[in-house]
């Protein structure tokens, strides 16, 4: 664990955060990743959003990893860790929700936010930046 870890006091939990349950309106797919020790440590942590910008709110129960959106507190990504490295995720589906309907693009989407959650330290602000450039990029706007 990096020494920014070793002094973070607060783990986040499910209470400590505004959230909706995954709705009904849902679809599974496999994430084939491997996370090293140290990067699942910093998932474990969590996050409690410290600024407008931080746009997610996450914590682990047991293997299972809960992504919120920190606004709304809506239930975008269910992430249930295993040892084989296949990475049973369940996603929103509901449209009111998460606009997004598209396997491919939430794996392309999940893995960039992983990749932001287990640096040391989690920069939100970046990914937020990194996240608006990516949906104007999209639009066509940049």
């Amino acid at each position: 664990m990096t020494e920014d870890n070793k002094n973070k006091t607060t783990v986040a939990r499910r209470d400590d955060w505004k959230t909706e349950s995954m709705p009904q309106q849902h679809e599974t797919f496999v994430l084939t990743r491997s996370f090293s020790d140290e990067e699942m440590d910093v998932l474990r942590c969590g996050n409690i959003p410290q600024a407008m910008e931080d746009k997610w709110f996450w914590y682990m129960e047991r293997s299972t990893l809960w992504a919120h959106r920190s606004w709304t507190g809506y239930c975008i990504y269910q992430i249930d860790f295993k040892e084989d490295n296949h990475h049973v995720v369940t996603v929103n589906r509901d449209p009111e929700q998460y606009k997004c309907a598209n396997i491919e693009e939430d794996i392309e989407s999940l893995n960039k936010l992983l990749d932001w959650w287990t640096r040391t330290p989690y920069h939100y602000y970046k990914e937020w930046l990194s996240e608006t450039h990516d949906t104007l990029e999209k639009a066509d706007k940049v």
